[in-house]
């Protein structure tokens, strides 16, 4: 049996790829945008889903997808009561789908370029005819380095698309690629060795990060909703979950946070369509 049927088998053990017909019944699902593997995922937000749990009085059950783009197509379609993800898809589920902001990460997000600290690349212009990696196209951060290169007219490259963030700094320091297109987070979550073994040539402005939006189905709990995610931020498990994950906390969206990510909503409305 091929790896890859081992792992899918795994994560659909584990309830991460299920669709709402598979799901339990009855079930809270928690949408988790594929911004990491699938196991980091699971067990990331363990701590959130116990809460949850506690608090609701109904089984959560922790879902993602293969990728951003799949992902995307999940939330339009209704398939999560509660939606984490970046920004720019966040915006998208709110105009198009109908899901409730509710709140962010005190943290700042941020996208970053990687590259092998010992690296021949210092600037845009030596990755001409290179191969990069990027979450899937429509991820945040892959369409932050899109616009990145095109900016600095860089052209002649190679793009390869990975499932998991966590594996592009292995394949950057193994010289599969010459740059990585990540978020700053992850970056930071990195094992010490790795972390100083890369280098940041490039980093984004602070953009809107992973977003929680309700489910419109389930605007008459929003208040209970919500007061189990601020109860979940008072409270010592989150506290470690905040300081493990470097989120600092939760806060309200600011006036307009997401209207300012439009134009990348524009673009991953025009990738989930096929255009």
């Amino acid at each position: 049996m091929s790896v890859r049927k081992i792992l899918s088998l795994l994560l659909l053990a584990a309830g991460l790829w299920l669709t709402p017909a598979q799901a339990q019944e009855g079930s809270f699902k928690l949408g988790i945008a594929p911004h990491t593997s699938a196991r980091v995922i699971l067990e990331m937000y363990q701590p959130l889903r116990q809460h949850l749990e506690r608090s609701l009085g109904l089984p959560v059950e922790v879902l993602t997808a293969p990728d951003f783009t799949e992902f995307g197509r999940r939330a339009l379609n209704q398939e999560y009561d509660l939606a984490v993800t970046s920004g720019h898809q966040a915006r998208l589920y709110q105009t198009d789908a109908g899901y409730l902001p509710l709140l962010t990460y005190q943290a700042d997000f941020k996208a970053v370029a990687l590259v092998a600290r010992d690296s021949k690349y210092r600037k845009p212009a030596d990755l001409r005819g290179s191969t990069i990696l990027a979450l899937s196209p429509a991820s945040l951060v892959s369409l932050w380095g899109v616009h990145w290169l095109k900016s600095n007219g860089v052209s002649d490259i190679t793009t390869h698309y990975v499932s998991a963030a966590d594996s592009v700094s292995r394949q950057v320091l193994a010289g599969d690629a010459a740059l990585a297109f990540t978020s700053l987070a992850n970056f930071q979550k990195l094992p010490a060795e790795q972390r100083d073994a890369l280098r940041i040539i490039a980093e984004s402005e602070a953009l809107a990060g992973r977003v929680y939006m309700l489910n419109k189905r389930q605007a008459r709990a929003q208040a209970k909703i919500e007061a189990a995610l601020w109860a979940f931020a008072a409270s010592e498990e989150g506290n470690r979950y905040f300081e493990q994950n470097k989120l600092e906390g939760y806060r309200r969206l600011r006036p307009k946070e997401l209207e300012s990510m439009e134009p990348y909503a524009v673009e991953t409305r025009q990738l989930l369509k096929g255009k």
